[in-house]
């Protein structure tokens, strides 16, 4: 998982002061997903990182990336 995804969660979440318990309860996943995700955990569900984001009112979505980082 990208790890800007993994940052701006955490970071949210310090942010309203929530532990990572209240954020699982709030996002309907279990606390050891957010502790997974808000490490940059490579295999985390996608489906259930939007449910994490529905919470800070964001998903994950389809963006252009810089030319010099596309696979060639």
């Amino acid at each position: 998982m990208e790890t800007t995804v993994s940052r701006f969660i955490k970071q949210r979440r310090d942010a309203r002061k929530i532990s990572q318990k209240e954020l699982a309860e709030l996002a309907g996943v279990g606390q050891r997903f957010v502790s997974e995700l808000e490490r940059g955990k490579p295999t985390v569900r996608v489906a259930e990182v939007n449910k994490v984001l529905a919470v800070f009112g964001k998903q994950l979505g389809i963006v252009d990336r810089p030319r010099d980082q596309i696979d060639e």
